[in-house]
């Protein structure tokens, strides 16, 4: 297994608030190499209340309200196995998960 890094992960107020009220960024240790499905396994296990709210519980497909961000780049529609930026994998910059607004 390889070795973990320390990875930031904002999240919107009511993912923080079902996560029991935690504070922005999330730091989690990931393994690498660190890919959004790396980045989610961890935070679903970390906050468990956050399973199925993200992704869907059986698929693992990403909701479609839900968009991910990093390094300015939308990664919303990336494979969930590709790398993440090195800035993200480093810890420099947070991975964003944001809730996307729709209307009209």
């Amino acid at each position: 297994m390889s070795a973990a890094v320390k990875v930031q992960i904002e999240l919107p107020m009511h993912l923080r608030q079902l996560a029991g009220g935690v504070s922005n960024p999330v730091i989690l240790a990931v393994a690498a190499p660190v890919t959004q499905r790396s980045i989610l396994d961890a935070l679903e296990e970390a906050y468990p209340a956050l399973s199925g709210t993200i992704r869907d519980h059986r698929t693992k497909v990403r909701r479609p309200f839900i968009r991910f961000f990093a390094c300015e780049e939308d990664l919303s529609n990336a494979s969930p196995d590709e790398p993440v930026p090195e800035d993200i994998a480093a810890g420099r910059e947070p991975f964003l998960v944001i809730g996307a607004i729709a209307g009209g």
